[in-house]
């Protein structure tokens, strides 16, 4: 084997890793808001929304 062989597999090793992560963060995204989709249609709202007015906190 040669240095090169070492040099490559280190970058492509690098790169497969960093595809993985990107992928990986994006299904997560994708998979919590619809989560968060399904939650707020059944009613359940973020505490960061406003309230509907003329209700007291």
């Amino acid at each position: 084997m040669t240095h090169p062989f070492y040099v490559y597999g280190s970058y492509g090793f690098t790169a497969a890793m960093i595809i993985a992560v990107i992928a990986w963060t994006w299904i997560d995204g994708h998979l919590r808001r619809k989560e968060i989709a399904a939650l707020e249609a059944s009613g359940i709202r973020r505490r960061s929304q406003r309230a509907p007015e003329g209700k007291a906190k």
